[in-house]
């Protein structure tokens, strides 16, 4: 499986690419940061990156994306632009039909390190550790969207068979006609 992690930003937009199974030592096919500038108006940041994750998409041809979901922060402005990023991110994949995944922080950390609450030092170590790198990726942002595409291989399996299952059984539960209230059958 070939996984497009994207550790989603405004300013800095981590992006990596890893390929593998569950179980097997991964590879990692590419890194890198899509940036845009700051004082930019929002408009054409968001067309950054869309070009960024589209380029990306394009040279690596993922089978799955996998992007960072978005969690409430005390700074709503940085919570703003990464839900935004993270979007684009959503749609690139979704126009080609690529399946997207999302991950919370605290799933990635624990995926990759064994800790939800791992710190960015020990995500990089990890990472570097698990792709056998010469040192960790930068940024941290680099770092961060590897250990995404990590965490994509290593648990789809088990939630693809969470979903199967899930999907079984809402067939077989029997069904119960639907009445309108104030009406017995």
């Amino acid at each position: 499986m070939r996984v497009l992690g994207v550790d989603p930003g405004l300013t800095r937009c981590g992006v990596g690419v890893v390929e593998g199974v569950a179980g097997r030592p991964l590879t990692m096919i590419g890194v890198g940061v899509v940036r845009t500038p700051a004082d930019a108006d929002l408009g054409h940041r968001l067309v950054a990156v869309e070009q960024g994750i589209e380029q990306w998409l394009d040279e690596h041809r993922p089978e799955s994306v996998a992007v960072e979901r978005v969690f409430s922060q005390h700074n709503v402005r940085t919570v703003m632009g990464t839900a935004q990023a993270s979007a684009v991110a959503i749609l690139c994949a979704s126009r080609r039909g690529i399946p997207v995944a999302l991950h919370t922080p605290s799933e990635v950390k624990a995926a990759v390190t064994g800790s939800g609450r791992a710190d960015k030092a020990q995500v990089g170590a990890m990472v570097t550790r698990l792709l056998r790198l010469a040192a960790p990726p930068k940024p941290a942002d680099a770092a961060d969207a590897l250990a995404l595409a990590i965490c994509h291989i290593w648990r789809a399996p088990a939630q693809n068979r969470l979903q199967q299952a899930a999907a079984l059984h809402a067939s077989r539960a029997p069904r119960t006609p639907h009445v309108p209230k104030g009406r017995t059958t």
